[in-house]
């Protein structure tokens, strides 16, 4: 399910209107390869002059010479498997590999990492419920659930080797040109045109596709969450499995009762891939993203230099009130930010949960 803007009747309109082979040229290229080989590229893009700009003729584009770091015009990043695929195991092989690293400060022995834990060994092992090994085979089921969604979803798209950025790009210039033309006047605003392009279709846009992919995920899990804790069926039957750890950690972040992993999680992430039209490579980094910022905020730790904890006030310490009895009914946002909590009355901080206490201790005197 992939966000088509370009559509072949633009190409049309579009390479309708070059009256010379020089400017179908200018309209057909395709990066560093051209269907018309035969025409000099020097002589085939000269600089833009005023006699060049006019309503009809395109924003005059070079080849693009140079792509962002992150590009890669190959068909797949790996050689022995799809994109899509990659999409799907990446997520899970980060989840292993992430919560084992906070699996060994657990279990080594260390006394360093012991000052930045929330919870003390002894209360996991007390207060929790749910075994080790359940939450183990939980999670392994709600990631072959996952994967299951994931090999639906997922359809193959465009990749670089077949994508006519130079054709996107002319896009974002014709959609552009009216309001430079009037900010800038006629010739400096063609001029700016061809770098707006390239930073709109390289940068501002997929940018902007992730923010709205996070805040699109927040929603759906913000009130997907608050709606199990709601509705008593709802937690008592579902959402409570979750709950059965009181003192979480990293490898039971995605345990889950099944129909909550396949609606909340995985069907979350799905719907905010398909609103914003992440492509697959997009997607494969957001779900990355969101995998290892789930594993953090279970993980029990607050590290004064965990970047996921730096930027967002949604962290391990942040949610593990929500597993608490104090916090049960607060703090439903996940994963990325509490705007949600902030907004409706459901945050709930440590600073908070003292005053709390206090009033409390004072009434009871």
């Amino acid at each position: 399910m992939r966000w088509r803007r370009y559509k072949a009747g633009y190409r049309k309109k579009i390479t309708s209107t070059a009256s010379s082979p020089v400017e179908q040229l200018y309209l057909t290229g395709t990066g560093t390869s051209f269907a018309m080989t035969s025409i000099n590229l020097t002589s085939a893009f000269p600089p833009c002059s005023p006699a060049d700009i006019n309503d009809l003729h395109p924003t005059c584009f070079h080849p693009i010479t140079q792509y962002p770091f992150y590009y890669s015009s190959s068909p797949q990043l790996l050689s022995n498997m799809s994109d899509q695929m990659l999409t799907l195991i990446t997520p899970i092989v980060a989840y292993w590999l992430y919560s084992f690293f906070f699996h060994k400060l657990d279990t080594a022995g260390w006394k360093w990492p012991e000052k930045y834990r929330i919870h003390t060994s002894e209360e996991e092992k007390a207060r929790n419920i749910a075994t080790p090994s359940q939450v183990f085979w939980g999670v392994i089921l709600q990631q072959v659930l996952q994967t299951c969604l994931g090999l639906w979803w997922l359809s193959v798209d465009e990749m670089g080797h077949n994508v006519d950025h130079q054709l996107k790009m002319q896009y974002f210039a014709d959609v552009a040109r009216p309001t430079m033309r009037s900010a800038f006047g006629t010739v400096l605003g063609e001029t700016l045109l061809p770098e707006f392009a390239y930073f709109a279709y390289w940068w501002g846009v997929p940018v902007f596709q992730f923010a709205l992919a996070m805040f699109c995920m927040d929603t759906y899990f913000y009130f997907g969450h608050r709606l199990f804790h709601s509705v008593e069926f709802l937690y008592k039957r579902v959402h409570s499995h979750h709950h059965r750890l009181y003192v979480p950690y990293a490898y039971g972040a995605l345990y889950n009762h099944p129909v909550e992993g396949l609606l909340l999680d995985s069907l979350g992430a799905a719907i905010a891939e398909a609103v914003t039209g992440l492509s697959t490579r997009q997607a494969m980094l957001f779900f990355l993203i969101a995998t290892l910022k789930s594993v953090d905020d279970h993980a029990g730790y607050k590290f004064p230099f965990d970047p996921f904890q730096i930027f967002t006030e949604n962290s391990a310490d942040y949610h593990d009130i929500h597993h608490q009895t104090i916090g049960i009914k607060s703090n439903f946002s996940q994963p990325f930010f509490v705007h949600w909590d902030s907004l409706l009355g459901t945050k709930l901080t440590r600073q908070d949960i003292e005053i709390r206490k206090g009033k409390k201790a004072e009434k009871e005197l």
